[in-house]
């Protein structure tokens, strides 16, 4: 007898799952509440390190059917998306992204459906990225200055040269300034 688990994911301490939720119940799926797998955690984490993926995989059997919302809940790194869809149809289960439609992702249609999807999510990652680079690019001709914020001014770190040379410790010129030894060993080797 097959059972049906669904598997919800939030990104955020200030989001809920229970949205979700109410959308798998919503397309007809009801799923006991010890089957219903939800984690707060990067769509970028790599789906085997995910704690609650991984107890779900455990839990699951030949027959079981997977429930999600949409397919980025599962990841946003389409080799990782494809590779776990493509062992739970090893394991024979079948996974159901209701944003599809509802269709089986690990049927002929569904994995067609998803490699098409996926292709056009790395897509607008690849133009981001591009868009990125030359927002930085353009940035940087125009003399921004990228990247963090020195933790140091150019007098403080003249006064660290200065209290170097004159045998305080590390230790000593980080609690005069606030700041943190490596701050201080990073402005050292800066001279």
């Amino acid at each position: 007898m097959s059972r049906t688990f669904a598997y919800v994911r939030v990104s955020t301490t200030e989001q809920v799952p229970e949205n979700q939720i109410l959308e798998i119940e919503a397309a007809g799926f009801r799923i006991e509440p010890h089957r219903i797998i939800s984690e707060t955690i990067s769509g970028s984490m790599a789906i085997k390190q995910r704690k609650g993926f991984s107890r779900l995989i455990d839990k699951m059997e030949k027959g079981d059917v997977l429930v999600v919302t949409k397919l980025d809940r599962l990841g946003r790194d389409t080799i990782d998306v494809s590779m776990t869809v493509e062992a739970l149809e090893k394991t024979g289960v079948r996974v159901h992204c209701l944003a599809l439609g509802g269709v089986d992702l690990t049927s002929s249609a569904g994995r067609m459906t998803m490699n098409i999807i996926n292709t056009v999510a790395q897509f607008e990652r690849d133009l981001l990225i591009e868009r990125t680079q030359a927002g930085l690019s353009r940035a940087k001709s125009q003399g921004k200055l990228l990247g963090r914020r020195p933790t140091l001014s150019l007098e403080q770190k003249q006064s660290v040269a200065e209290k170097i040379q004159k045998g305080e410790t590390v230790s000593e010129i980080a609690r005069e300034l606030n700041t943190s030894r490596q701050t201080i060993m990073r402005a050292r080797s800066q001279e």
